[in-house]
């Protein structure tokens, strides 16, 4: 099978584009081929295309078009954990977290960083030597 991932009620899906970006969605409805129907807890219920969704691997069991308050009930930590311990999760995380930093903060990263090479290739020059022995 060489998709995964469907466009389906219920599925939750990220805003890769406009107002929402970075917002976690799910699909209440498919208007049509193009577009769907899109409800978060923190937004008001709308249209969104396909091209602005980038569909996630979670999925909720709703009906077709659920009440908001429906939508608000079900567990939104389950989901929230999820997609925090998701890889693409983790990776936006970290952009947010490197947006943030100020100058002295980002000096202070790189100079970790290049603390961290010179252990690796003490340690890799060490086995090295070992391995020649």
């Amino acid at each position: 099978m060489p998709f995964k991932r469907y466009v389906e009620i219920g599925r939750v899906a990220l805003v890769n584009y406009g107002k929402d970006y970075g917002k976690l969605v799910v699909i209440v409805d498919v208007v049509d081929q193009n577009r769907a129907l899109v409800d978060a807890p923190d937004m008001v219920r709308g249209q969104m295309n396909f091209k602005r969704l980038k569909l996630t691997f979670i999925t909720i069991d709703i009906p077709r078009v659920p009440k908001k308050k429906t939508l608000i009930d079900i567990p939104r930590i389950y989901v929230k954990n999820k997609w925090e311990n998701s890889s693409r999760g983790r990776k936006l995380i970290v952009q947010k977290i490197r947006a943030s930093l100020n100058d002295f903060d980002r000096f202070k990263l790189m100079l970790a960083k290049i603390k961290r090479v010179g252990v690796v290739r003490q340690e890799l020059s060490k086995l090295k030597k070992e391995n020649s022995s």
